[in-house]
């Protein structure tokens, strides 16, 4: 085996174990991970995390299936899909290096999140029986679709980071069913905005692969012992790492631009 894909298996382990600790957040470290771990150009980089993070995803919802909020997944994805085709054209007409250090900006927000986050539900959405008050949620479900939607074709991330807030903080969701929930968005996003960069760049079989079967043991593995441990600790030593990815995408990109 070679240390490339050696490489490849570690970093999709990783990747896949946030994901089903998390419910989405993991995803936000593949493309870098795969740019500047693997070497891979962005181009190849972002529909390689697209559907590592897709199948990852749902390999992770299996053992969560009770409890995912099945009609509020629907509305993200609806307005999602359609989001992550724009974002997906942009990302094409934008020089790699502004797109890196947009990314880098994205992930110092979603690492300020975690770390400001709770375990906690909130919102006006919520409803006291435990369900959701449709009439003032849609617009904001709808509206929250389509941001994810849009940085998931533009920068190859799931996003996670920011579905999971939006369920718990916006509409009042538990954060056991956000998360679940979280993932199907998840899968359908990847879907789309990777079947857009079709036949824009060839992908690497062999390093899809390994870095598939990676994630997708590592986010069932995890699915399963999530319930057991500390969600605030976990996503503030995830936030942690994320800023420092960040400051080192972010000077890569910089010198990208100035070269």
């Amino acid at each position: 085996m070679t240390a490339t894909l050696l490489v490849v298996l570690d970093i999709g382990l990783v990747i896949g174990t946030l994901l089903g600790l998390l419910g989405g957040g993991g995803s936000i470290l593949a493309v870098p991970a795969l740019v500047y771990g693997v070497g891979l150009p962005l181009a190849e980089a972002v529909p390689t995390s697209l559907l590592v993070v897709g199948i990852s995803s749902a390999a992770a919802v299996v053992p969560r299936l009770r409890q995912v909020q099945w009609r509020l997944a629907a509305i993200f994805s609806a307005t999602g899909a359609s989001a992550a085709l724009a974002g997906t054209y942009l990302n094409r007409l934008l020089d790699p290096s502004v797109v890196l250090l947009g990314f880098a900006a994205v992930m110092v927000a979603a690492a300020v999140r975690m770390l400001r986050s709770s375990d906690g539900v909130g919102g006006s959405c919520a409803l006291p029986s435990g369900g959701v008050h449709w009439r003032s949620c849609l617009p904001k479900a709808a509206a929250s679709g389509i941001a994810v939607g849009f940085l998931t074709g533009l920068f190859g991330v799931g996003g996670g980071f920011l579905i999971v807030p939006a369920l718990t903080l916006l509409l009042g969701l538990p954060m056991i069913t956000a998360a679940a929930t979280s993932l199907v968005v998840i899968v359908a996003n990847s879907a789309a905005a990777f079947s857009a960069h079709l036949g824009d760049t060839t992908i690497d079989g062999a390093i899809a692969i390994a870095f598939t079967g990676a994630a997708i043991v590592g986010s069932v593995v995890a699915g399963r012992l999530a319930p057991r441990l500390p969600g605030h600790r976990v996503r503030r030593w995830f936030a942690g790492l994320v800023l420092l990815v960040a400051a080192y995408v972010a000077i890569q990109a910089i010198l990208g631009l100035l070269s």
